[in-house]
C-alpha cells in the first residue's frame, strides 16, 4: 500500500463522502472546505495532483474504499458503522524444542560459560598484607549475584553451590561482592568481559541498532530550589547506551554515564567499539543519532546508516547529507521496511529489564554503574546459550584481559 492509498483510507475512514449524479464529492484532506469531483468510472479527479500528473489521486482511492466499504453488488447501501483498517500480522516461527532446552539448563550452562570468562582475566600480583580473593573469583560471585536477582545474603546458598561445583576455589563472603561492585576499577573488567562474551556471535551480527535505557535506583537525590523556596528530591538512575545485533539481541558495545548523557555524542564510540571485532553491515538508530558526522562514521566503517530524518531537516549539506536525505525522502517504506530492525534495540533492553530488573540495588554511583554492566554481561551469556542450542554454536574465549594491579577484593 502505496503514500496515496493510505491517505485514501484516512479520508474514507474519517469524511463524509457525497454521491450525486454518478460523480463523488470528496473533501479536501487540508481541512479548508474545498472539495474535489471524482469521476469513478472514467478514473479522472480535479484535484491539482490528478490533473497535473495523472496519478490515481488519494481521491480516487478514498472513494473506491468507499463503494467497497458501503455499497452492495445490487447498488443499495448498506449500514456500517466504522471502517476497521487491517494488516496481515507478521508472525516468527519459534523453535520450541530449542527454546526449551535452553530456559531449563540455562543457569548451568551460565556458570559454565561465566567461569570461562572469567579465567579469561589475569590476576593482578600479590602484594603484601593477608591472601586476597582472587580476582576471578570475586568478578564471578558479583556477576552470578547480579545473575540471581536476589539479595546478598540469600544469594550465599547459591555461591556455596557454585563452590561445590568448582567454580570459584575461595567462597568470598557477600560484603566482599558488594566491595568488588563498588571498585571503580571492576567497570574496565566488566567492559572488557562483556566485548569477550558478544565476540563468539561477530559471524552471525552484520547488521545493529543503537540506543539508550535508563536504569533507576534506590537512592533519593535531595537539593533546596532556590527559586520556589522548597526542598525537592530526585530518584538517582544511570544511563546506559548500548549497540545491538538485530538477529540474536547481543549487545556488543556499552556506554554507562549520568541521567542527563546525550545520546548523539556516544553513537561514534559504540560504533567504533563494534567495528573493531563486528563487520558493519546496516546501522539502525531514531532521530535522536541524526547527525553528518554519525552518518559518515557508519560509511566510514563500511555500513549503510539507517537514521530517519526529522520533519525540518532539508537538503542544504552538500555530499552524503543530502544523499541520505534524499534516499529517506523518496525510498520512504523501503527505508522503513529496512529501519524496522532497530526494533530489536527496544527488545534487548525488554529482555535485559524483564530478567534481570529495571532497577539497581546498589547506592553509590560507581556501584550502581558495575551492576548495570553486570546486567548486561548476565544477558550477553544468556544469548550465547540460547545461540548454542538454536544455532549450534560452540563458544569459546581466548582473548587474555589485563587487570590493573591495585584491583582486588577483600
Amino acid at each position: 500500500m502505496n503514500e496515496r492509498e493510505q491517505r485514501g483510507l484516512v479520508i474514507a475512514a474519517k469524511s463524509r463522502i457525497r454521491k450525486k449524479a454518478g460523480l463523488w464529492s470528496v473533501p479536501s484532506q487540508t481541512g479548508n472546505g474545498r472539495r474535489y469531483t471524482v469521476n469513478l468510472t472514467a478514473g479522472t479527479c480535479t484535484c491539482p495532483d490528478h490533473q497535473e500528473a495523472g496519478h490515481k489521486c488519494k481521491h480516487i482511492f478514498a472513494v473506491q474504499y468507499t463503494v467497497e466499504r458501503e455499497y452492495s453488488d445490487d447498488g443499495t447501501m448498506m449500514q456500517t458503522e466504522t471502517l476497521t483498517i487491517q494488516t496481515p500480522r507478521k508472525t516468527y516461527q519459534q523453535d520450541w524444542r530449542s527454546y526449551n532446552c535452553a530456559q531449563v539448563n540455562e543457569k548451568d550452562k551460565f556458570q559454565l560459560l561465566l567461569r570461562g570468562l572469567c579465567d579469561t582475566i589475569r590476576p593482578p600480583k600479590r602484594g603484601l598484607g593477608r591472601p586476597r580473593i582472587p580476582l576471578p573469583d570475586a568478578i564471578f560471585a558479583a556477576v552470578f549475584k547480579v545473575y540471581s536477582t536476589v539479595s546478598g545474603r540469600r544469594f550465599m546458598s547459591d555461591l556455596r553451590d557454585a563452590n561445590e561445583k568448582g567454580y570459584v576455589a575461595r567462597l568470598p563472603s557477600y560484603n566482599s561482592i558488594f566491595r568488588i561492585l563498588e571498585a571503580e576499577t571492576t567497570s574496565d573488567v566488566l567492559y572488557s568481559l562483556i566485548l569477550e562474551s558478544a565476540n563468539p556471535l561477530k559471524a552471525i551480527e552484520i547488521n545493529f541498532a543503537c540506543d539508550s535505557s535508563g536504569f533507576s535506583g534506590c537512592r533519593f537525590d535531595r537539593w533546596f530550589d532556590q527559586k520556589w523556596g522548597e526542598q525537592r528530591s530526585m530518584r538517582a538512575w544511570v544511563k546506559a547506551h548500548v549497540m545491538t545485533g538485530v538477529n540474536t539481541n547481543v549487545i556488543t558495545a556499552v556506554e554507562i554515564h549520568g541521567q542527563h548523557s546525550s545520546d548523539t555524542v556516544l553513537f561514534k564510540p559504540l560504533l567504533n567499539t563494534t567495528a573493531t571485532r563486528f563487520r558493519i553491515g546496516e546501522v539502525s538508530a531514531d532521530m535522536a543519532y541524526l547527525s553528518e558526522s554519525n552518518l559518515q562514521a557508519v560509511v566510514d566503517a563500511g555500513g549503510t546508516p539507517l537514521i530517519p530524518f526529522k520533519s525540518n531537516s532539508v537538503a542544504s549539506r552538500p555530499g552524503l547529507w543530502n544523499k541520505m536525505y534524499h534516499y529517506f525522502q523518496l525510498n520512504r517504506d523501503e527505508f522503513m521496511a529496512r529501519y524496522h530492525q532497530r526494533s530489536n534495540v527496544e527488545s534487548t533492553f525488554s529482555m535485559v529489564k524483564a530478567k534481570f530488573g529495571d532497577s539497581v540495588r546498589s547506592k553509590t554511583d560507581t556501584a550502581m554503574k558495575n551492576e548495570v554492566l553486570a546486567k548486561i554481561l548476565c544477558h550477553n551469556i544468556c544469548c550465547l546459550i540460547s545461540a548454542m542450542y538454536e544455532l549450534g554454536l560452540d563458544p569459546s574465549f581466548e582473548a587474555e584481559l589485563q587487570v590493573a594491579p591495585k584491583l582486588a577484593a577483600s
